[in-house]
């Protein structure tokens, strides 16, 4: 199964702290080692809010909304894209991570990622094909 682990944002990422050299480096070898067991498919930080924008769309109109956005509890600092064979397997190594200095509280979110088996027959043989299309030319970009 895939999953996505979204690392909430914390007062500090929002603030656009930055990680320490001691953090960067146990994330470092936290990273190397899901790379060396196979788990880890792609993990990126993210900037803080302020330098992003929210496009909503509601009753057929489109609304940009600039950043930063105020509750820190619902934005993502961070996430990775692993491949695991259970939830279980996920929150073992999400127990592993390490958590930066002097912030009271961080979560982690784990999300699994659908397949294309999760749709059934509304994800139809064209459908299917359009997916792995998109999908090839994009693993031919790397």
């Amino acid at each position: 199964m895939r999953c996505m682990v979204i690392v909430k944002a914390t007062n500090e990422t929002e603030a656009g702290y930055l990680p320490t050299e001691k953090l960067l480096t146990e994330m470092g070898k936290y990273n190397e080692e899901l790379v060396k067991a196979g788990i880890m498919l792609a993990g990126e930080g993210l900037h803080p809010s302020s330098k992003g924008a929210r496009v909503r769309f509601s009753g057929g109109k489109t609304t940009v909304i600039d950043g930063p956005f105020t509750e820190t509890k619902e934005l993502i600092a961070g996430f990775w894209l692993w491949q695991v064979r259970s939830l279980d397997e996920a929150i073992e190594w999400v127990k592993r991570c390490p958590q930066p200095e002097g912030v009271a509280a961080n979560d982690i979110e784990i999300r699994p990622v659908f397949e294309a088996e999760d749709f059934g027959a509304e994800f139809t043989p064209e459908l299917r094909e359009q997916e792995e299309r998109m999908r090839a030319e994009i693993a031919a970009r790397k």
